[in-house]
């Protein structure tokens, strides 16, 4: 059991939260009290970690997945001093959840040392962990224990285990054997509705006996910190599966109204009840107590692992001499970029050759896979389709956990966020591929790999109606521009293979994370892009034929449509009209450009007409026209869809002609076409 002073460490913890939450008026105080003990436990007795370099690569890593206790985890921060002079302090804690705080509702990534990953959407961090473990997997195999040999510990909660993404994440760290995962579920049998058993009757230990884990059922021993240890020392000592703690916990212990109710978990208890529990725990009545006393003992505790850290930097410079290749290759998995020269491996194509911009990612991902050894990835269950196969480095497995080819299953939720979890863990550059319909599927991870600007790559290809036969439901719309729509990711739409490649130069040396956009048919490599590609990709937009004479309509096209817009100017140019074509295939990438190097490639005073076999939504910001789509597909072939539905060089001909008619104004929309319903920009 705890000694005196660590009972009293334990309640200041409870003591915290209670005050942050009471002091906010907002906040969920319950979990955290609960969990105090075993918090407790981890950063004192069990984790390894060294408060002073909370980057430290090989650190056991920490994921609150049940965010919404996060002052559970602020106040473990500030009483280790986790970042040193950059730790949360007391102060942070009294501005919990604040305009401005680095203590958020729920932990943000970036905002204080020792925040993982960013967690709140439930199931989230759960598979973040799954992603983390992975990557821990691959680098002590590839490396060796000396240089990596850590574990990922996680809380979750039962929402997070009845969200969906739960289901597919347990299932593939169960299939791969991936016993550096621990994970308590704090079952407290409380939701914001009422009591779990509302709504949730599965029995959890069983379910994920069934994909694989090892379950340890520690059963009412919230309180006790020797069982609490006794149970996570059990999970450690399994190397080959998973480990889930169900821990039997009290929501708002000891709190004497509202413990084991909703309430705890989700209001403030309000002042007279946070007096009555301050009483029951021997706590003085003042706020946010942290006595000298309980300080030194959490600020020890990060201390513990300074001298392991330091053991680590000895082990990493004997490499060096040891085995110096390796070291290199090592230090550059860290450093998430890649081998000089990598970019000259980069492939190019000669134009007239038809390839499939899903066919060139794949021959650019194996181009350079070997001067870029972080790059680990596959599909769900969609390797080949989405060119992301990665031929002669190997499959990860539970037989072979140096291979970086990963074959996720129908599991494209899981996949996204264990990817982010990769991207956060450092050492490894994750990617992750399935049809562009499906990223609906992947949403919330994609939306908090931009949140928390991780380096992870989507790749979705099937991009548009020229998929062709499966029809509607596999022919995307709408999703462009609900991708775009998301601060902070850059959507990726190439014209054609040279711009594939030139898209993941801009990857690799970027921050954040990029959706490539990729085609399913064979697209023609346009003239221009070997030599104009590289830094018109990077730029977001470029101009891919120039105008003969003076300029009097400029036509955009990303993607497929590019091409597309190159008939259509030599259609036009044969009449006497002078038109540009500009490619377009990242609108956020453009948008970083300052206005004249906007106006530069699409002068104001110019009409200008957009082409994308998507919704058009958006397109108003660039265009004075868009021939888009704002009405679901059909099922035939590609060529025959895209015909139909008004993409051929003819269609661009006729709205280009009718649009210098009108002087630039916005026509009727014909029949079969979408369009954006746009007045004339003053400004790119």
């Amino acid at each position: 059991m705890a000694n005196e002073l660590e009972t009293k460490a334990i309640n200041v913890i409870r003591g915290l939260a209670m005050d942050a939450v009471q002091k906010a008026n907002s906040g969920h105080p319950g979990t955290a009290m609960a969990l105090a003990p075993l918090a407790h436990v981890l950063y004192t007795r069990v984790m390894r970690y060294d408060a002073a370099e909370p980057d430290w690569p090989d650190r056991d890593r920490f994921i609150l997945s049940a965010g919404h206790a996060s002052m559970l985890l602020y106040a473990m921060l500030y009483l280790t001093g986790t970042g040193g002079s950059d730790s949360l302090t007391l102060d942070d804690i009294k501005n919990f959840r604040q305009w401005g705080s680095r203590t958020a509702g729920h932990p943000e990534y970036g905002h204080a040392p020792g925040i993982e990953v960013t967690t709140g959407p439930l199931g989230q961090g759960f598979a973040n962990g799954v992603g983390m473990a992975i990557a821990e997997e691959n680098l002590r195999a590839r490396f060796g224990s000396d240089v990596c040999d850590h574990r990922i510990f996680a809380i979750c909660s039962d929402g997070d285990l009845s969200e969906g993404i739960s289901h597919e994440a347990g299932s593939l760290a169960g299939h791969l054997g991936l016993g550096r995962l621990v994970y308590v579920y704090d079952d407290n049998h409380i939701t914001i509705d009422g009591t779990t058993e509302i709504a949730l009757s599965d029995e959890a230990g069983k379910r994920f006996e069934a994909y694989g884990w090892h379950v340890v059922q520690a059963g009412e021993v919230a309180e006790d910190t020797e069982a609490l240890e006794a149970a996570l020392r059990e999970g450690i000592a399994e190397e080959d599966r998973p480990s889930l703690i169900i821990l039997r916990s009290h929501i708002g212990y000891p709190s004497p109204n509202f413990i084991d109710t909703p309430k705890a978990h989700g209001e403030p208890l309000g002042a007279e009840e946070v007096a009555r529990v301050k009483e029951i725990l021997g706590m003085p009545p003042e706020d946010f107590w942290a006595p000298d006393d309980v300080l030194e003992l959490y600020r020890q505790a990060g201390r513990r692992g300074a001298a392991e850290r330091q053991a680590w930097m000895q082990r990493v410079e004997q490499l060096h001499v040891s085995e110096p290749e390796l070291a290199e290759e090592y230090v550059t998995c860290l450093a998430g970029r890649g081998r000089l020269g990598w970019e000259q491996k980069l492939p190019s194509w000669p134009a007239g050759e038809q390839i499939a911009t899903r066919a060139a990612c794949a021959d650019a991902l194996n181009a350079i896979a070997g001067l870029v050894p972080g790059l680990l990835g596959g599909g769900a269950d969609l390797t080949g389709n989405t060119g992301t196969k990665l031929s002669g480095f190997g499959v990860f497995s539970r037989e072979d956990r140096k291979g970086r080819q990963l074959y996720f299953g129908v599991r494209e939720h899981a996949m996204g966020s264990s990817m982010n979890g990769m991207a956060l863990h450092g050492g490894v550059l994750p990617f992750g591929g399935t049809f562009l319909i499906f990223s609906d599927y992947m949403r919330a991870s994609v939306r908090l790999a931009a949140l928390e600007q991780a380096r992870t790559a989507f790749v979705w290809s099937h991009d548009s109606v020229g998929l062709g036969e499966d029809g509607p439901t596999h022919q995307p719309i709408e999703h462009l521009a609900s991708l775009r729509a998301i601060p902070g990711l850059r959507v990726i739409r190439p014209a054609d293979a040279n711009e594939t490649s030139q898209a993941w130069r801009v990857h690799l040396n970027s921050d954040g994370p990029s959706a490539f956009i990729l085609s399913r048919q064979k697209l023609p490599v346009l003239e221009g892009t070997a030599e104009r590609a590289e830094a018109g990709v990077a730029r977001g937009a470029y101009v891919l034929v120039d105008e003969t004479g003076d300029l009097d309509l400029v036509l955009i096209g990303t993607g497929s449509e590019v091409s597309v817009c190159v008939d259509a100017q030599k259609a036009l140019a044969e009449s006497g009209t002078s038109v540009r074509v500009v490619s377009m295939p990242c609108w956020e990438l453009f948008q970083l450009l300052s206005e004249e190097e906007q106006a530069a490639v699409l002068p104001p005073t110019v009409p200008t007409l957009a082409v994308e076999a998507a919704a058009t939504m958006g397109w108003e910001r660039f265009a004075d026209d868009t021939i888009g789509l704002d009405r679901f597909g059909a099922s035939a072939p590609g060529a025959t869809a895209l015909e139909n539905l008004g993409f051929t060089p003819q269609c661009v001909v006729d709205r280009a002609l009718a649009l210098l008619t009108t002087g630039g104004n916005r026509r009727a929309t014909p029949p079969g076409f979408g369009g954006a319903t746009a007045e004339r920009r003053e400004q790119p």
